[in-house]
């Protein structure tokens, strides 16, 4: 990854991530205690670095003033996996791309875990389709990232704590200059 486009993703954080989207915390706050909880988990680098950079879709809606919008799927998911695919292998973009049908397969399939998402998180999990289908979890289990992309939306359910403190953004730019594509 040429420094260029670390310095590009860094200023995209340094621009819009003291906002918030749909939770009471700003992104760059949850994007670095999603990055946290992976490492403290013994994450691989590349889903720390998913970690991290999951919801970089949201910045570019935040960028166009576009978010949240409680009645369309914008698919951040997909905008900011695409934005990556340029930078990093897709052992990182795949679980962000993933990481809403993750969501909506924990849903359908653990008792509980709609109940516990943050109020945004069950407001976009309507917009985003809600619950899988039984056939839609066969799919999704199929998927070659399917296991990262679900220990990506737990970090991301549990990255939302007001004040948590966590190592700085800079911190984690030698990992992602670690794992970014050559």
């Amino acid at each position: 990854m040429s420094t260029a486009s670390i310095e590009s993703i860094v200023s995209m954080y340094a621009s819009w991530g003291s906002e918030k989207y749909d939770e009471e915390i700003t992104q760059l706050a949850h994007a670095l205690q999603c990055a946290a909880l992976a490492s403290r988990d013994g994450a691989r680098n590349e889903l720390i670095a998913a970690a991290l950079l999951h919801d970089i879709g949201h910045l570019f809606e935040i960028e166009r003033k576009n978010g949240p919008d409680h009645h369309i799927d914008l698919r951040h998911e997909r905008t900011g996996s695409e934005f990556l695919q340029a930078f990093f292998p897709k052992s990182v973009t795949a679980p962000i791309a993933m990481h809403v049908e993750a969501k909506r397969y924990l849903a359908a399939n653990e008792p509980g875990y709609v109940e516990a998402l943050s109020h945004g998180s069950q407001q976009s999990l309507e917009v985003q389709g809600g619950p899988f289908t039984a056939s839609e979890c066969a799919e999704f289990l199929g998927l070659e990232a399917s296991a990262d992309a679900i220990n990506l939306r737990r970090w991301d359910d549990h990255g939302k704590v007001i004040d948590l403190m966590v190592p700085e953004f800079d911190s984690w730019i030698p990992l992602l200059r670690e794992v970014a594509n050559g």
